[in-house]
Formats: structure tokens, sequence, C-alpha cells
């Protein structure tokens, strides 16, 4: 592996990342991101989302060029042909329409649009529950698929000219190799692919009136899936020839990062919204739809990967809001010191923290925050604060019991140190409550993607070899001693929910 380097792109919706690393050590010796500041998101009307395409070509060709630039001692001599291959993370669920020229025909519809939802609605109600969820493991949701109807119902002639559909990903590996292609976890993820027949969804593509011939070609998610062309090789200053090798959504892709791969392992993050990705071992779905089910990056008929989502909206959001409103006069590290000196359950003051929007787990309800349990002469903003954090863990807690019961046996959890996960209070009260042990990584998304792209070239038997430098930087027991503390608040907190 002497003087191999991989690329990892990390394409998101508020910037895109790249980064460069060492195939032999592990390291990630060089990353950047374009723009600095948040990318911005054309909202046209209330509930839409949308992104140019193109932009995030320009975001992807800046944030390669700032990585060799960085000023580094291992890549001062770095050439084209150093770059062994490349790997592709995503924002998921986004719709990206190209004509047959691969000219974008009007913006991406991104993950955060909700215009689609009633499409997807009746399409769950005409169809029937029982045959959207053995099929897609889901509800069509809000999901690509949904969000194409909606282009041919409100701009048909539009809909015409479109010859093929794809996700930020692909479209990002078109500009790369002029190849458009996709995985069979990207069809997952929009409602486009058909777990019972292994193949591309007929009967919803058929009821929405899609021809099948606008999805792309399928290719494996590791593997040579094209190369770099001319023009693209000109345009980000790397060899020509030079293979995609891995593509993957943001959340299987941040699973990858934390090798997350096998049933029973589980990756979160914690940022505005939260996230529990889980892997299961056998094909399922929750048969209320509150969490989604997706093929994993290693998800291969007979062997089933699935990777069960579940999304709190009403996250980091809160602690943020909280940082505003109640205690603009400290810092995070002084709230989190602050809320320690409260023991827990906050002396009975409990907090709902969905306050940022309708949440899937609590099917589609907008519930909204609240704090029960006031006593205006006993508590202060410390009971607050710590509630607050309490409130988010137990939503976590409350989703994972639906993981658990669709056979997911959550003993682990991994996760990158940083936003929630940098709280003392959050890590020690989800590990207690959940009674799952916390392994804090350093990791990077697209680092990972890199990392995806030496396993799909073959420079890495598995996972574990790509994976071995990965660094655990801390781990949290759950603690037994405030286990019964932890369930008697996450218990009341139930009750206020239900």
């Amino acid at each position: 592996m002497e003087g191999k380097y991989l690329l990892g792109l990390d394409v998101g919706s508020s910037s895109v990342k790249a980064s460069i690393v060492d195939a032999q050590t592990g390291e990630c010796v060089a990353s950047a991101q374009y723009p600095e500041k948040e990318a911005p998101i054309m909202a046209v009307k209330a509930g839409w989302a949308e992104q140019q395409p193109e932009d995030w070509w320009t975001y992807a060709k800046q944030a390669v060029k700032k990585c060799f630039l960085a000023p580094h001692s291992s890549l001062s001599a770095l050439r084209e042909s150093d770059i062994s291959a490349i790997g592709i993370s995503y924002q998921m669920h986004g719709l990206v329409c190209v004509d047959k020229n691969q000219q974008v025909l009007r913006p991406s519809i991104i993950w955060c649009d909700s215009r689609a939802v009633p499409y997807g609605e009746q399409a769950f109600r005409e169809l029937g529950e029982e045959q959207c969820l053995s099929h897609l493991l889901n509800s069509p949701g809000n999901f690509t698929a949904s969000k194409l109807a909606w282009v041919k119902d409100n701009e048909p002639a539009l809909f015409e000219k479109i010859d093929k559909i794809m996700l930020p990903g692909d479209y990002i590996a078109m500009r790369l190799t002029g190849d458009v292609r996709t995985t069979v976890s990207g069809l997952s993820e929009g409602m486009l692919w058909d777990f019972r027949e292994n193949r591309p969804a007929r009967f919803l593509m058929d009821y929405f009136g899609f021809p099948e011939s606008i999805l792309p070609e399928i290719v494996p998610t590791f593997g040579i899936q094209g190369a770099v062309n001319k023009k693209a090789a000109a345009e980000l200053g790397l060899q020509e020839g030079t293979p995609v090798c891995y593509r993957a959504g943001d959340q299987p892709n941040n699973a990858l990062s934390l090798n997350v791969f096998e049933p029973g392992e589980v990756a979160s993050t914690a940022g505005t919204s939260g996230v529990v990705y889980g892997v299961l071992g056998e094909v399922n779905y929750d048969p209320k739809s509150r969490v989604n089910t997706f093929a994993h990056v290693n998800h291969l008929s007979p062997q089933d990967r699935l990777g069960v989502l579940l999304c709190i909206n009403g996250t980091g959001i809160l602690n943020a809001w909280m940082h505003r409103n109640v205690a603009a006069d400290l810092s995070y590290a002084e709230m989190n010191e602050l809320a320690a000196t409260v023991p827990i359950g906050s002396e009975g003051v409990s907090v709902i923290p969905f306050g940022n929007g309708a949440e899937r787990v609590l099917e589609n309800r907008e519930v909204g925050c609240s704090v029960h349990g006031l006593n205006f002469n006993k508590h202060s903003r410390v009971h607050l604060l710590r509630a607050a954090q309490e409130g988010i863990v137990f939503s976590f807690c409350y989703g994972m019991e639906v993981m658990q019961a669709m056979g997911m046996d959550i003993r682990t959890i991994h996760a990158g140190q940083a936003n929630m996960f940098l709280s003392d209070i959050f890590r020690q009260t989800l590990a207690t409550t959940s009674g799952a042990t916390i392994h804090l990584m350093e990791t990077d998304g697209a680092a990972g993607a890199a990392k995806g792209a030496g396993m799909g070239l073959g420079i890495y038997r598995d996972h574990n070899e790509a994976f071995a430098s990965l660094r655990k930087l801390a781990t949290i027991e759950p603690d037994s001693s405030l286990r019964e503390e932890c369930r008697e608040a996450y218990e009341r907190w139930k009750k206020l929910l239900d």
C-alpha cells in the first residue's frame, strides 16, 4: 500500500468536505470543506428546500483543491497518480433530474423538503400498508419516489424531459465519470427498491407512472463504479482514469466510518437533529413506520444487512435553544458543569424535546416542546438545563425500544466525539438508561468514504483492516448504581409523552 492515497467526498447540504487518507496508515493527511459558511438552501414556499446540483460540483472542486494545498509534510510531493480511488458520501433522499445530455433540469429537492408528504401518504393508503411495508420496509413517505411524483404532477412538461433521476451522490459520481449509476442502498433510501422481489420497486413506480428506464444503472456499493474522465480530471487536478469505488448516503456512511457493519452494532450522531442507526441481520420493518429501514452498505442478498434509522428532529437544537434563551452568559461546557450539580431526574422536572416539527418516531405527530413538573419555589434554570439533556436522551431511548422490538439487540453505541456527545451528562445518562456501552471514536465522514473506496478497490481485505486505525477516544459504561434513578426518570417522561 506504500504511496497510495484515497480521496473521500462528503456532499452535505451545508458544505462539501474532502479528505485525503494514507491507505497504508489509515491517517487522514488532509481535509477541507467548501464553502466555509453554510451553503444556501432555497425555500421558495413554506416547507420547500432546494439546492442547485451544479453548486455541489463547484464546492467539491474547491474542497479538493484546498486539500491539495493543505500544509502537510506527507502531501508535499503528492502527484495526481497517487490518488488510487475515490469514495462518495452524500445527503440522503434528494432528487436530481437530468436530460439525455446529462443536463440538470431543475434544482434538487433535498432531504428536508416536505412538499411530497401527501403523495407518499396517498400511495401508502391506496397501495396498502402491508404491501408497502413488506416490500419497501417503509411507507413511501417523503422520500425520493414521492418527490418525483410531485414533479410529475406539478411540472409535467419538465417530467417528460427527464432521462434519469439520481441521488446527490450519484450526481457527483456522474460529474466525475460521465456515467449515470446508483446502488441498491441508494434505491432503497428513495423507496425504489423491492426487498421481497430483490429488484426495483415496479409496483410503486407503476402506481406513480414512472418508467423503469428512468432509473440509473445499478452498481455495487463497493467496487469500480466508473473512472474519472478527462474533463473532470482537469477540473479537479486528478489523473484521468482514477476509479470511483464507493458511494453511500451520509447515515450509512457514518456507520461505515465508525466500523459499524454487523447485526446489533449501532452508530449515533446528536447534532441539530439526532440519529441512531443500527444494523439488522434480517429483513424486517416497524409496522407503524416509526423508524426507516434501508439496505446497509454491506447488504448483499442472501446476506441481509439492513440499516434501521431512527431520526429525532428535536435534539441538539433544544440544547442550542437553552443556550440562547436560558444560559446565554455561559459556554456549552459551563452549561454542562452547572447541569451536573442537579441529581438525575432534575428533581421532578421533565422536558419533552420535540419542538422542531413533526417526529416520525411519534407517527408524524407534532407534539412540540413542553416543560413539566416545574415548581417556582424549588427549581431554577439549572434544572431546565439538565432536564433538557435528559429529555433528548429519553427520546433516543424511546426510539431504540422500537428498534429492539424489530429484533435489534443494542449493546454498544459507536459515536463521534462531537455535539451532544461532548456532554458527560448526555453520554452517561444515555449509557445507563439504555444499558448500552458507548464508544467515542475519532471519525470523519469524508475520511470514512475514502476508506470505503479503499475497500472497493481491494486495498483492504475487509472493513476491520480498513478501520484498524480508527481511534477510540473514550468508553462510557452503564452505571449500575444510577440505573434505577435513570429508569424512574425515563418512565415518568414516557407517561408524560403518552
